[in-house]
């Protein structure tokens, strides 16, 4: 099956079954490998990519789904956004793995509330597991590039509990 859409601003035509995820049609057709592929089951948050706006699992995703929607990848941010700056400045990635899925859900989240407050940044990244735990680093980043970060500490471990600090418990 041929399904258009748009993905980082291009019009692209991807050839590939119905029920073939969009992880695989962006990193094994397109060679967007900034997506990562984690659990294959939404439970990691690694795949993480925008559909229309919307952080999205892109692992379990059937690109018949997304047929003329708007797909946006690590790749589409452009290395300018300010989620990305902030995780650059702050140092937030350990093996860094799962930092672009953490970035894309942190972008969606600023998009809809630009100075999120620590509960909305909880919720909205407590999809999203880091392994090395970098929790109170990623809610300083998204605090840095919200603009509010004059009232942080500047040192990561003076930050309060971050989000998914519980993450063992699933």
């Amino acid at each position: 099956m041929a399904v258009n859409l748009e993905i980082n601003g291009k019009p692209v035509t991807a050839k590939a079954a119905d029920d073939t995820p969009l992880l695989w049609v962006v990193r094994d057709e397109l060679g967007l490998t900034g997506t990562k592929f984690g659990c294959g089951v939404a439970q990691c948050g690694a795949c993480t990519v925008h559909i229309d706006g919307q952080a999205t699992r892109s692992c379990v995703t059937p690109i018949s789904a997304v047929a003329g929607m708007k797909i946006t990848t690590i790749e589409g941010l452009g290395g300018a956004h300010p989620a990305q700056q902030a995780w650059a400045k702050l140092d937030v990635p350990q093996c860094g793995y799962c930092q672009s899925g953490q970035i894309m859900s942190a972008a969606a989240l600023l998009a809809e509330k630009p100075r999120p407050s620590d509960e909305e940044i909880d919720a909205a990244m407590s999809g999203n597991i880091c392994r090395c735990g970098t929790y109170q680093r990623i809610r300083a980043a998204i605090k840095e590039a919200s603009g509010i970060s004059a009232a942080l500490p500047k040192t990561a471990e003076a930050v309060p509990a971050a989000a998914g600090a519980n993450q063992g418990a699933r």
